[in-house]
């Protein structure tokens, strides 16, 4: 099991873009070395009869029923707009 020495913490900190305090780095450090551990209990579980899965149920497609309703009024979809022309929103040109 690996225990927090064995944890380059300060590199870790570093890769990660954290500045931390010498608390911060010793309750991580411990904090992180038991998450190994637990990870290094769970590679030791024989799943070789398991199949893999994404998901703890099947999971099937669900449609609704495509049917018209109202929309936004222009008025509202172009309340917040930062510019506008002719009903439509004006945004900066994108394409040279």
């Amino acid at each position: 099991m690996s225990h927090p020495a064995d944890l380059n913490i300060d590199r870790i900190a570093e890769l990660s873009r954290l500045a931390l305090t010498p608390e911060e780095k010793a309750r991580f450090s411990a904090q992180l070395g038991s998450v190994l551990g637990h990870i290094e209990q769970l590679a030791k579980v024989d799943v070789a009869g398991v199949e893999p899965t994404a998901h703890a149920f099947p999971l099937h497609n669900v449609w609704a029923i495509d049917v018209a309703q109202p929309g936004l009024a222009v008025a509202d979809a172009l309340r917040n707009a930062p510019s506008q022309r002719d009903n439509m929103i004006v945004v900066p040109k994108v394409v040279e």
